[in-house]
């Protein structure tokens, strides 16, 4: 298992953050819409900040741009900006790119076809630029794929999954952590850990919200994928804190405080 630090579009937020936490070994850094644009991020710079903290990188792919609509053209033109996003990635080094589980209607049970030729498309192009792409589930949002849809899709398309505890639990719930990683824990390749209250959200801290973790441990004890802490807070205290509650729930020997 490989821990690392989700830092937004942020430089500033790499560099201040992996070197405070120990035992984190990459950073997921946001690109394209909603993110960093590529053709602007000092790539030196980039490429020292992972140097001097001995990080490796993974990206986020576009919050905002869904994978499908009902439109071909529309589609063609998806793939293509995913695609130079990737081929970005591949060259600046990424290991995995993470991309929402999106739909212009994720309801509408005829586009789902469409849904899992755009993903295996998507995920080729990372294949041919040396990034394997993730799809992320986010069921609690409006554009979101439900958690199951989004699980059957990613194995009819081969697509690996980036599992978001948090956005599983504002979904579902707990039921809904223990529902997909009983069907689909397979697929999971890379994590977003962190902790809600109230189904919203909040992306705090391990420990401070309401999610069970022993879900989690008793489906992915022993993952030996990649792990990104993804909580709101530039605290190295708590981050290091969450990576130990993260570490220990999926080494599957968390104590019942962590």
């Amino acid at each position: 298992m490989e821990l690392g630090l989700t830092v937004g579009d942020s430089l500033e937020r790499l560099e201040a953050t992996v070197s405070d936490v120990s035992d984190v070994s990459f950073a997921e850094l946001s690109i394209g819409e909603g993110g960093a644009d590529v053709d602007s991020i000092d790539e030196d710079r980039l490429r020292a900040a992972l140097d001097r903290t001995d990080s490796e990188l993974c990206v986020h792919l576009p919050f905002r741009q869904v994978v499908a609509t009902p439109v071909p053209e529309i589609n063609e033109a998806i793939v293509a900006y995913q695609s130079r996003l990737l081929e970005w990635a591949g060259a600046a080094g990424a290991k995995k790119a993470v991309i929402h589980g999106t739909a212009r209607n994720p309801h509408d049970t005829d586009q789902r076809p469409i849904v899992a030729a755009q993903l295996e498309k998507i995920a080729a192009a990372g294949e041919d630029s040396g990034v394997e792409v993730v799809v992320e589930n986010v069921g609690h949002q409006k554009r979101g794929l439900p958690l199951t849809v989004l699980g059957d899709l990613a194995r009819e398309s081969s697509t690996a999954v980036c599992f978001d505890v948090g956005h599983a639990y504002a979904e579902d719930g707990d039921d809904g952590v223990e529902r997909f990683l009983s069907r689909y824990d397979d697929l999971v390749s890379h994590l977003h850990v962190h902790d809600v209250r109230s189904r919203g959200d909040t992306h705090l801290p391990i420990g401070a919200g309401e999610i069970d973790y022993g879900v989690v441990t008793d489906h992915l004890g022993g993952f030996d994928g990649t792990v990104a802490i993804e909580v709101f807070t530039d605290d190295p205290a708590l981050l290091r804190d969450t990576a130990r509650r993260a570490r220990a729930h999926l080494d599957g020997h968390a104590d019942s405080e962590s």
